[in-house]
């Protein structure tokens, strides 16, 4: 315990040596952290006071924090409960009560509260009955909930200075978004009086497929704290200069495919094929059947297809719509609730981490799943 501790304040030291990102607006808001985490900031789950107590968003227990806590949750909208457990114990929220059960049948008040869809659970409770720690502390910009397991030796202060850097960062990237989408309802009510219609995707699903990258690690994250999944394409060449990513993207669970340029005058598909994987093995110990040949022909996709790879031929080709804010997440949405049954999606280079986190967003928020897609296709 102890040397996590240690390891956790030398962490802390660390960051404070990085550069503050400059700050755009001044909004006060409430960050929440776990363990040594900020997470990405949104309305839709900021927390919040009512009646003396702190609320937090129950979605957070999923991705990252469900690892870092060992707290996961099991929402179940159409009866209206919530379950948070962990280890064989649970607290039950049923929302229409002001109460959560444990096991044994024992209260813990304050309830469960539902705002916009999303349910939120006090931290003190969930935080006693889970044995964890947690602190409210003021910063420059509002408050910072940060919830922990027992034995952190970091002063709320030492934390709150070193999580400086990621909370600019989050605080950021949610003014951004805030601001694109007031700039495109601004655009949209001089334009016209008629609005878009309500997006539906209640219990489709949604195959994210998005080009690999140096920025790879930033799109993992943001999935994980939307308990989402993704396929990564990479080239041989770059499967082969980014193993961390790779062993990162295989221990969280993301699906991993080898995209080949049809085009290469120097290798063959199934040479960037056998490449691909032999990188893959050699930084993962692992290899994949998921292939993505952009404009291959038939025949190329019908060679590699019999050589045992299943290849990805997306219903929804993002290509040269680069998926950058909440609105190009919002026209994104509305394209994939018009198409009939689950759907693929292919996003590329130019998708941003504030414009996925609008997506994942804003597809949670209607009823959708974001899923990986795999070596079969839709799971």
């Amino acid at each position: 315990m102890k040397r996590r501790a240690a390891a956790l304040v030398l962490c802390l030291l660390l960051l404070l040596s990085l550069p503050a990102s400059p700050v755009q607006a001044k909004e006060y808001v409430n960050f929440t952290a776990v363990g040594s985490y900020v997470l990405p900031l949104s309305d839709s789950t900021m927390p919040f006071w009512n009646g003396g107590f702190v609320y937090i968003a129950s979605s957070i227990f999923t991705g990252t924090v469900r690892e870092t806590l060992n707290i996961s949750q099991l929402l179940n909208s159409s009866q209206g409960r919530l379950v948070l457990y962990s280890a064989g114990r649970s607290l039950t929220y049923t929302l229409s009560d002001n109460w959560a059960l444990d096991n044994d049948g024992n209260a813990y008040y304050p309830g469960a509260i539902q705002r916009n869809g999303t349910v939120f659970v006090p931290v003190s409770t969930v935080s006693k009955y889970f044995d964890l720690s947690y602190s409210v502390i003021e910063v420059e910009r509002g408050n910072l909930i940060w919830l922990r397991q027992p034995g952190y030796s970091a002063s709320d202060k030492l934390f709150a200075d070193a999580a400086q850097y990621s909370m600019n960062a989050v605080y950021n990237e949610y003014i951004q978004a805030k601001e694109a989408a007031q700039a495109e309802s601004g655009s949209a009510d001089a334009s016209s009086d008629v609005q878009d219609p309500p997006v539906k995707l209640e219990g489709k699903r949604i195959a994210l497929c998005l080009k690999g990258g140096s920025d790879a690690a930033v799109m993992v994250d943001t999935l994980r704290s939307y308990d989402a999944g993704a396929a990564f394409f990479f080239t041989p060449e770059e499967m082969a200069e980014q193993g961390e990513q790779l062993r990162r993207m295989a221990a969280a669970g993301q699906s991993i495919g080898i995209l080949v340029d049809v085009g290469d005058p120097e290798q063959t598909v199934e040479e960037q094929l056998e490449a691909g994987n032999a990188a893959l093995f050699q930084a993962t110990c692992g290899k994949t059947r998921l292939a993505f040949l952009p404009n291959g022909s038939p025949q190329a996709v019908q060679n590699a297809e019999g050589l045992g790879f299943h290849c990805l031929v997306p219903e929804e080709d993002g290509n040269g719509r680069p998926l950058r804010n909440a609105s190009g997440a919002r026209a994104l949405a509305q394209r994939l609730a018009a198409r009939q049954g689950d759907v693929s999606v292919w996003l590329d280079a130019g998708t941003s981490a504030v414009g996925l986190r609008a997506l994942l967003s804003a597809v949670k928020e209607v009823g959708g799943n974001c899923v990986a897609y795999n070596e079969t296709g839709l799971p």
